[in-house]
């Protein structure tokens, strides 16, 4: 048997193991000089793509002929590092066993607070059957809500086509049971309420498109059982991915900020008596900066005009008052503004705290100011837009970052405010948050208090939704200006604006009318709102450029034309620019023909209607991720792996995930404890010695990047065949034995050994992590051979393989657990 201290034959002075303890650079591959226009053509393979280790082998042929004729598996392999790997994965930590230990618990904890804040549920409450997660929530349909036509989704058998509620009696019974009939793509399936009550799922699909690509078959659910997996498989990824981005935030440490007696007094300016969900937002606020070390990341959710800037206020006099800087960050000029104006007023009895605005609004000589200001510490509170994140801006000590309505920024803004969360306070404040901070918050791992009770004064918008009509939008503007109150006229575009001036002009010629949108000179539409919000100008004709925080008390009435082409949280955002008094408002939604919408328009707008009360700015979110997809956690592809299952099923997978998620984990072993028991030691030819330049360096830099990764493997390998070419068989062979090292030790395989037509793998994973393995792999070949018999894998093969052939079949084998590493936790 070999050796298990080295992978490299004891015979040959060449390949004696290197006893240098320096962890190997990906500088150091790189240090090899690179010899122009040599090739070594005569170790040159050539390969024939689609043919794998399983392919019949003729016996007459010579090894080197049958290794030519295979694919080249360790390309296959680094292809799939350098896609699995990216510059995250790359230098993901490794956890120990405590830290893991120590993590489960609070995320399980965290997803607990989350589901009862958010969902306003009680254990028990949710009436869901077995199976159900989350303390009593469930995702299962009531199939009493179903329509006939809808899609379904039953836990065991798959898609189907709901077809109604019927009463029938069963054989050998004479009382009827109400049964629900399912139409599949080869039959019809009926199961009695009861058990369909336990067992369905609406099928929601995160895109325009509700209808699945195919239903499923009633006597065959191994392909649904397949689209299941695939489902399981990319939730554990993306639990795993969530964790470990969570963990990196809480080894952040920063001291807890002292708690200024003086809150008190400033509190106090509030000018309001606040409700219990505020009260509770200042106390979870409150806590997560004075007796908390790692950095706060919370969502505050609440309707517009519920209180959530005065959490903010309270959480920037903590950070200021404590020498810190901070940092508020709105979607439009508009929005930044009226944050100005707001923080200098609550801030303005203090002397030595200064509020700035930074916006298109300043001149260049103001600006340049300004980003002095900053950096010199002299500027503590900094309220602006996006510009705010650009690389001009250096903050001296920044300390808190509030985000209000984070949906409204672009892909790589929203990137970049996640890159803040890792070393500052971030508080976010939304209305309806955009579907994947909502999903960060219903699984728990973020942070999120929850303000939907109203101020005692508000009343509900009174919301109208109809076809456009001119005669209804002159009704709506006078019934408006008659009491005494102003009005918004939102359309989608600038192109229309001035139509609609034109119209409203002859319509209301004695009125005070203006245009207001983004392009608009700073001054011209800074000049525009002041008149708008001090009553001078009596109807705004805009863009959504008001859509968010503009706080107009006596605006009551707001007209929205081409309501089809605003998204459902925008038009949530707009009707609460609205009804801020204690007067009724009323929000006109108008769109041009219900019968020129898709189907994907009339489900918001139906949503919209259903949504009237106050505080349903959740609800709605929740509605919206259903039609437009929540994304994935680290990017903005909609679909994802959700439409294997559907939404409803996904979530509650991805909670039973959660649930579970100790039970996934992997313990790896030290590289150097990983035995090879398969004698396999080939000599490098003479010709292929003497063409390296510095055969025993390169030699060393092989071991020293196996023990440090698999990474770096790959990285030394793909260096050495750019600089030499492809290399021989033999050196084939002895790379696939490090890779085969290499992967055991990260699987928690210690030894590998091989017996008769039998290999066996010693391991510490249970047989969980074995079975999640063994359904991510891609191959039958290596998933069908394998089995689990407590703390070994074995597989027995249809032929006893030569040495060579065998070491190659474990690598394949070893390649596909390895790709499954993605979904598990390492420690």
């Amino acid at each position: 048997m070999a050796s298990s201290s080295s992978l490299f034959p004891p015979t040959s002075s060449l390949f004696k193991p290197t006893t240098s303890t320096e962890l190997w650079t990906f500088t150091s591959f790189f240090s090899l000089r690179r010899k122009k226009n040599r090739s070594f053509s005569q170790f040159n393979a050539a390969y024939t793509p689609g043919l794998s280790l399983s392919s019949p082998i003729n016996k007459s042929t010579s090894r080197r002929d049958r290794y030519e004729a295979e694919q080249d598996s360790i390309s296959v392999l680094n292809e799939r590092i350098r896609r699995d790997y990216s510059k995250r994965e790359a230098t993901r930590p490794v956890m120990d066993s405590e830290e893991a230990d120590k993590y489960i618990r609070f995320v399980k904890e965290q997803q607990q607070i989350g589901l009862q804040k958010l969902k306003s549920k009680k254990a028990g409450d949710g009436g869901g059957g077995d199976g159900d997660v989350g303390g009593g929530f469930s995702y299962k349909v009531d199939p009493y809500s179903l329509r006939s036509g809808d899609y379904v989704v039953h836990k065991k058998v798959g898609i189907g086509r709901f077809v109604g509620i019927k009463f029938d009696v069963q054989k050998g019974s004479s009382e009827p049971i109400e049964y629900v009939f399912i139409e599949y793509s080869d039959g019809m399936a009926k199961l009695p309420v009861k058990q369909a009550s336990r067992m369905l799922y609406r099928y929601n699909l995160p895109n325009e498109t509700k209808k699945p690509r195919t239903l499923s078959k009633l006597n065959d659910t191994s392909v649904w059982e397949r689209r299941k997996t695939k489902g399981k498989v990319a939730i554990q990824k993306m639990v795993v991915d969530l964790m470990e981005l969570y963990l990196h935030r809480l080894k952040q440490r920063r001291p807890p900020y002292p708690k200024n007696p003086a809150m008190a007094e400033f509190a106090a300016q509030f000018p309001y008596e606040p409700t219990r969900d505020q009260k509770q937002a200042f106390i979870d606020v409150e806590r997560d900066l004075t007796e908390r070390e790692t950095p706060m990341d919370r969502l505050i959710c609440g309707d517009v005009g519920f209180g959530k800037t005065e959490v903010a206020l309270r959480a920037i006099f903590c950070v200021v008052s404590a020498g810190k800087q901070a940092m508020v960050l709105a979607p439009t000029i508009v929005l930044a503004k009226q944050h100005f104006d707001v923080i200098s007023e609550r801030f303005s009895e203090y002397l030595n705290i200064n509020v700035g605005l930074l916006s298109r609004f300043q001149t260049k000589a103001e600006k340049e100011e300004h980003l002095d200001m900053i950096k010199e510490g002299r500027l503590n509170i900094i309220v602006g837009t996006h510009s705010l994140l650009g690389s001009r801006v250096v903050y001296n000590n920044l300390g808190l970052l509030v985000v209000d309505e984070e949906q409204r920024f672009g892909v790589k803004q929203k990137e970049k405010i996640a890159s803040f969360k890792t070393s500052v306070d971030v508080l976010t404040l939304s209305a309806t948050p955009i579907p994947r901070t909502l999903y960060l918050a219903l699984t728990g791992f973020r942070d999120a208090s929850l303000i939907s009770t109203p101020p005692p004064e508000r009343v509900p918008i009174k919301t109208h939704l109809s076809a456009f009509g001119k005669e209804k939008v002159i009704s709506a503007v006078k019934y408006e200006l008659d009491r005494g109150g102003q009005v918004f006229y939102v359309l989608p575009r600038i192109k229309g604006l001035e139509e609609v001036m034109d119209f409203l002009e002859q319509a209301f010629p004695n009125v005070d009318i203006a245009i207001a949108h983004g392009q608009q000179y700073s001054k011209q539409l800074e000049e525009t709102m002041e008149k708008f919000a001090q009553g001078f100008i009596k109807i705004l004709i805009c863009t959504n450029i008001v859509e968010s925080g503009l706080d107009i008390q006596n605006a009551n009435t707001i007209i929205v034309q081409d309501v089809q082409q605003f998204g459902l949280a925008q038009l949530y955002q707009l009707r609460g620019r609205v009804g801020r008094a204690d007067k009724e408002a009323h929000a006109y939604l108008f769109y041009p023909d219900k019968s020129l919408l898709s189907d994907q328009a009339l489900e918001r707008l139906a949503a919209l209607e259903e949504c009237r009360e106050l505080g349903q700015g959740f609800q709605l979110a929740e509605r919206d991720m259903g039609i437009r997809g929540f994304g994935t956690i680290f990017g903005e592809q909609q679909t994802g792996d959700v439409g294997n299952v559907g939404i409803d099923l996904f979530f509650e997978m991805l909670f039973e995930s959660l649930s579970k998620v100790d039970e996934h984990r992997v313990i790896t072993v030290p590289y150097q404890s990983v035995q090879i028991d398969i004698d396999v030691n080939p000599r490098l030819p003479s010709e292929y010695i003497n063409y390296l330049e510095n055969p025993m360096e390169i030699i060393s830099e092989a071991e020293n990047a196996a023990e440090n990764g698999i990474w770096s493997l790959m990285q030394f390998t793909e260096s050495l065949r750019s600089q030499y070419g492809k290399e021989p068989f033999s050196m084939e062979i002895l790379l696939k034995k490090l890779y085969v090292r290499r992967m055991a030790a990260d699987l928690g395989i210690s030894r590998i050994y091989a017996s008769g037509k039998m290999v066996g793998m010693e391991t510490n994973m249970n047989k969980r992590v074995f079975k999640l393995m063994t359904d991510s792999m891609m191959s039958d070949i290596y998933r069908n051979s394998l089995v689990f018999d407590r703390d070994q894998i074995k597989a027995e093969l249809l032929l006893k393989l030569p040495k060579e052939q065998l070491l190659s079949w474990v690598f394949q084998c070893l390649a596909e657990l390895h790709a499954s590493l993605s979904a598990l936790i390492k420690y």
